[in-house]
């Protein structure tokens, strides 16, 4: 298995390839929307699985779990990055959501490279130092929150690198895997960060997959029966039927 420096190393490398600099949280939705080459799919799956992804030439495809939280999701997306930019030799893979259970080493690695790459290691060193003035065995339950708000990582991803980390003992973290809503919302943050994709919207395909199937039509290179058929079967009936403009958009 590969050193925890040389996959924080991958993760600020590829965080790079993509714009992104060495130490701020980011927009792991926006990166994957803009990037050409990835499909990312929203599929409520079982418990167990947190995600997948598939590789086949030049296509990438990402399946996350639209059960999991918006936190978790972010995560997922991070860890399957691992699997399409680093893991050769792989056709498909389907990964757990328990970050305890004894994966094999690829797996683990791809646990560790999401860590850092939504939280870079020099980057997490600094503000728990400088932001919360803490050093290690000192943690409380209001870091744990700003902690995990300020990356975007799902409680259970933010106590597991913690503990890696040295910075809080498993018994410890063990007393804050309950009420993990309210400890945030005490705290003046949304919620968001800790709940499932709403159910009308836990299936649904964004990237290139719905832009090829735009330049099909654009070229008449298929009939409109069949880039409508191609948009259903990417779970966008949005765009087949009309989009939904219940809300008042506003230009301002």
């Amino acid at each position: 298995m590969k050193e925890r420096i040389e996959l924080n190393s991958e993760a600020i490398s590829l965080r790079k390839d993509f714009g992104e600099d060495v130490d701020s949280p980011i927009d792991i939705f926006s990166l994957i929307h803009n990037n050409d080459d990835l499909t990312i799919v929203f599929y409520p799956m079982s418990d167990r699985v947190s995600g997948m992804c598939i590789r086949d030439g030049n296509n990438k495809i990402i399946g996350v779990n639209s059960n999991s939280t918006y936190g978790r999701q972010r995560f997922t997306i991070a860890h399957e990055l691992y699997h399409l930019f680093f893991h050769e030799d792989f056709k498909s893979i389907v990964c757990s959501k328990d970050l305890e259970a004894n994966k094999d080493p690829q797996e683990k690695e791809a646990d560790m490279f999401a860590s850092y790459f939504l939280a870079p290691y020099e980057s997490l060193v600094y503000f728990i130092k400088n932001k919360l003035k803490k050093e290690k065995h000192q943690l409380e339950i209001e870091d744990i929150v700003k902690i995990e708000q300020h990356y975007g990582l799902s409680r259970q991803a933010t106590l597991w690198r913690l503990i890696n980390d040295g910075y809080i003992t498993r018994e410890k973290a063990n007393t804050m895997k309950t009420g993990i809503i309210a400890s945030a919302i005490k705290l003046g943050y949304d919620d968001k960060l800790y709940k499932p994709t709403p159910q009308e919207k836990q299936y649904a395909t964004f990237g290139k997959y719905i832009k090829l199937a735009e330049e099909l039509k654009t070229k008449e290179l298929v009939s409109t029966g069949k880039y409508e058929e191609l948009l259903l079967d990417g779970f966008r009936a949005d765009i087949v039927y009309g989009f939904n403009t219940q809300e008042k958009e506003n230009y301002d």
